[in-house]
């Protein structure tokens, strides 16, 4: 202990053990300087690349914008051309004449309403049909094993869909 004393109590020792002790903490800051000066560097770099990369889309979105709106214009005109035509002219024609002929039949007492109820109806089980809620799909969707979930529709229901698209046929022939 009278050893750590004497090197204390001489001037020259203190000095070089602070000397030593104040280099430690300049090398421990020069190195944490560093580190930071590179993290710095590194993130200066990301910015950069993503700010570039943000630019790269931003441009290429902008030309699919000019691209889609002048592909809309040319569509436009297009349709507008094509709806001069005389052939599409009449099938405007007819499709004016049809809407108006069912606004007629709802609106007119008798056999129109229900002749429309039975050709809605018609076309809701084919609808049904198509969406996989019939007899034999439901039937090969339990035999399969098929992800989706089964439809509500009963049996009976069903059977009748059958008969319900042959009127859907039938009333979009005679319509």
């Amino acid at each position: 202990m009278s050893d750590i004393t004497q090197n204390l109590s001489n001037p020259v020792n203190t000095f070089v053990y602070g000397f030593l002790l104040g280099c430690v903490f300049l090398l421990m800051a020069l190195w944490n300087h560093w580190k930071t000066k590179r993290e710095f560097a590194r993130y200066k770099t990301h910015l950069s690349d993503k700010l570039e990369i943000d630019s790269r889309n931003l441009q290429e979105l902008n030309k699919e914008r000019t691209r889609l709106l002048q592909e809309n214009e040319n569509l436009r005109v297009q349709v507008a051309r094509l709806n001069e035509k005389p052939d599409n002219k009449l099938q405007r024609e007819l499709e004016v004449l049809a809407r108006a002929e069912k606004h007629m039949m709802m609106n007119a007492p008798g056999f129109a309403p229900a002749w429309e109820m039975a050709k809605s109806q018609a076309a809701s089980s084919l609808q049904s049909e198509e969406t996989g809620q019939s007899f034999p799909q439901r039937i090969f969707r339990k035999l399969l094993g098929s992800p989706t979930g089964g439809g509500n529709a009963t049996a009976s229901g069903d059977v009748g869909a059958g008969n319900g698209s042959k009127n859907a046929d039938t009333s979009a022939t005679a319509a």
